[in-house]
Order: C-alpha cells, then structure tokens, then sequence
C-alpha cells in the first residue's frame, strides 16, 4: 500500500510527503515516518529533503507488479463476475498479494489483454512497463469547458461510492458549467444532471479535453 500509495503521490504531486501519505491511508504520521526509513534502508523509496519521498527504480518495480495484479484482478471481477467498481476494488486489495505473476497473466488473456481497469487506471504489462493516459484533473478545466471521463486514481471507497453516485465513470461525457472562486465548488453537467463538487474530487478525476 505504502508503494502504491507514493507512487499515487508522485503522479500527482511530483512527490510524496508525509503527510499526505499519512492521511491517504489513515494512520499516524509517526507510523509513517518508520515505515518510510524501512522502505529506503531496503532501496525502495529514496528522501528529498522538505520535499518528500519518491520511489527508487526497484520500488518502481515493486508498485507496478502490485498495480498489475491488482487491476487485473479488478477487471476479472468486474468483468466475469459482475461486481460493481467499489466491490472489485475491496476484494482486489485482498488478492493482489495471493496472485502470482503467472496467475497474472493467464488472467490477462482470458480477458483478451485488457488496457486498463474499471476505473479507467492503466495496466502495467507484465515487464511493469504502464502508459499512461494524456489526462488531468477535472479541476484544471475552465468554466464552458466539456472533456470525457477518462480514469479515477484515487480509488478509495468512500469516493468511488460517492462518484457512482453521480454517474461518474470512464468514457462519460462531462462540462464544466461554473467554478466559483477563491477555490470554491465548482458546477458541474453530467448527462441532464447538474451538481456541486469540490476541488479535492474534482482533482481526483482525470478527464481529457473534448476537441
């Protein structure tokens, strides 16, 4: 968690300070903090000063074959079994650490290759190499504005409960109707519905522009 977490961080912040990690998995920055000089007594993170931590290319590694597994293992749920996308989620972080690589991949075919998971997140390939989508944050879109949802990184249950609430999920069409100032809730079109949201949800949704 600690990894996938950093590199969550990383993507967005450019690095993963203390703080935000502490709050993102709900324990104490102290806890933090020894788990952290653990992980870079083991070479897998690395400490800027003032600026935070960042993965080092074994820890990398390490966070793209639990991401693969993990996503994959989402997809199987979603797919085959027909959980919704909080579910899969819970029970993913559950088998990400009980399937093998080779599982992995016999999973990757039998669903003919997946790109990326329900929640529009990229799959890494089996030598942990991940593209990206050319995505940013809902936030970042100016009033008038109209993009397609296209992933949702942070994938904690209570937001993707909230966010299915909405008829938020990959592929929607979605436009910016108003952004109040001073950082305020901005207004957003989603099909004939109209709602209020936050900066910090929006900024956890990543859409591209509409041309």
């Amino acid at each position: 968690m600690y990894l996938k977490t950093i590199h969550g961080l990383e993507r967005r912040n450019g690095s993963a300070r203390t703080g935000d990690i502490a709050k993102i998995l709900s324990i104490t920055p102290g806890s933090v903090t020894n788990t952290l000089e653990a992980l870079e007594e083991k070479g897998l993170v690395a400490r800027e000063p003032y600026k935070g931590v960042k993965l080092t290319a074994q820890g990398r590694k390490i966070a793209m074959g639990v991401f693969r597994r993990h996503r994959l293992a989402e997809r199987l749920l979603t797919d085959l079994l027909h959980l919704d996308w909080v579910e899969s989620h819970e029970e993913a972080c559950k088998l990400e650490h009980s399937i093998s690589d080779h599982l992995a991949s016999s999973i990757e075919v039998a669903l003919g290759y997946p790109n990326t998971c329900p929640h529009g997140n990229p799959i890494p390939d089996r030598n942990g190499v991940i593209t990206e989508a050319d995505a940013g944050p809902l936030s970042q879109l100016s009033t008038g504005e109209k993009a397609t949802i296209a992933q949702i990184p942070d994938e904690s249950t209570e937001l993707l409960r909230y966010l299915a609430s909405l008829g938020v999920q990959p592929g929607i069409q979605i436009e910016v109707v108003e952004k109040t100032p001073f950082n305020g809730p901005m207004l957003v079109r989603i099909g004939s519905a109209s709602y209020a949201m936050g900066l910090d949800t929006a900024s956890s949704i990543y859409v591209t522009k509409s041309k």
